[in-house]
């Protein structure tokens, strides 16, 4: 089922909706709201109605679209199988193409459609992101103006050097067990490389060849998500060209929303697409998060040191109900010696982060962010 075409493919998915109401027990915003129109029931219904044009395109609909934190939730209780993320991403489609996106979207997502403007701008501002943030440790910074932004917000600053700077594009071993391309992905380029570095240590330590295609940019999962998937679909292209040429093994994601961009979305954005279907579904096959990459590798033990930890692991919902990864990253961590591992009672729910989500209902996400930092 094409992305691109818009209401009428999902139509079969909003019948099959009993409105049994089940999603409203998993739903983390109706959890808070208590109000209808945030939980997957009432958005199916106003679906429908857009759908058959008993509703008319408005802002006020769209902001009801845009409470969802595509969290998965609803779909893994629902007794009818419902796609319910299918139906939310196919109305946000449907009213960014009637209404147009805000000015600040429309901006955001023209940056990140130019990687190389995107690149020269986030390293101007990394250079200069002091005068519009204040430090208050190492990797948490506040807002000096409101920018848009909650002033009690904290948030991470740009890395000064990102991780595709300071990466070589190829690092052989010997005698390899398998040869791999890495996704760095937005966060862990711009904001966190020291992951980046370390997921690449871990696959050289474990016989891994690696490759890091300079060309690659944004997943295009923004775009998606907010209902751009014309220029989400000219992103997935670039990608299949860029690492479906690699003649890989496997393409390494670090981040579950990345991993969905490739292994669900290029497909689908795809799949009309004269020459493109093939090797986007080729491309998906490949994909594969890295705690299940080296959950699948014989690992060697020996190159591990004890750790005298207490440990927990939180279920990001794209890595978990989105791809499946759900006991690897456990089974990882209760593997390295001196760790003490101990699971949280719902590992699985959502933190309310959701990308953008976060930044447009700040007071929301953190409410929702709360239950999982007593937990």
């Amino acid at each position: 089922m094409s992305l691109l075409n818009g209401m009428a493919a999902v139509k079969e998915e909003i019948i099959k909706c009993m409105k049994c109401g089940n999603c409203q027990a998993a739903c983390p915003i109706y959890k808070e709201l208590r109000l209808e129109p945030a939980v997957a029931r009432g958005k199916i219904h106003l679906a429908g109605m857009l759908a058959g044009g008993e509703l008319k395109a408005a802002p006020a609909l769209a902001e009801r679209f845009a409470l969802c934190l595509t969290c998965l939730a609803c779909t893994a209780v629902c007794p009818s199988g419902v796609k319910v993320c299918d139906i939310i991403l196919a109305a946000r489609a449907a009213l960014a193409a009637e209404l147009g996106l805000p000015f600040a979207k429309r901006a955001a997502f023209a940056a990140l459609t130019q990687p190389k403007l995107f690149r020269a701008g986030l390293k101007t501002f990394a250079r200069l992101q002091g005068l519009a943030f204040r430090r208050l440790a190492p990797f948490k910074m506040k807002p000096r103006f409101p920018l848009g932004l909650e002033m009690r917000r904290v948030v991470p600053p740009l890395a000064t050097a990102s991780f595709l700077d300071r990466a070589k594009e190829k690092y052989p071993v010997e005698k390899p067990l398998a040869r791999v391309a890495l996704f760095a992905g937005c966060l862990n380029n711009y904001v966190y490389p020291r992951v980046g570095h370390a997921a690449l240590h871990v696959l050289q330590a474990n016989r891994v060849e690696v490759v890091i295609p300079r060309e690659q940019h944004c997943c295009g999962a923004p775009l998606i998500y907010n209902g751009a998937t014309g220029m989400a679909r000219e992103m997935a292209r670039s990608h299949v060209d860029i690492f479906g040429s690699l003649g890989v093994d496997a393409v390494i994601t670090m981040c579950g929303t990345c991993g969905e961009s490739f292994a669900h979305f290029y497909p689908r954005l795809l799949e009309d697409v004269p020459g493109y279907g093939k090797k986007a579904r080729e491309l998906a096959r490949k994909t594969t998060d890295i705690a299940r990459f080296l959950y699948r590798l014989p690992l060697d033990k020996g190159n591990l040191r004890s750790l005298d930890l207490s440990v927990t692991y939180h279920q990001p919902c794209h890595l978990g109900r989105g791809l499946g990864v759900v006991k690897e990253p456990v089974e990882l961590l209760s593997g390295i010696p001196g760790t003490r591992y101990t699971p949280l009672k719902d590992p699985a729910r959502c933190c309310g982060n959701a990308g953008s989500f976060s930044l447009s209902h700040y007071h929301l996400s953190y409410r929702i962010l709360g239950h999982k930092l007593k937990d």
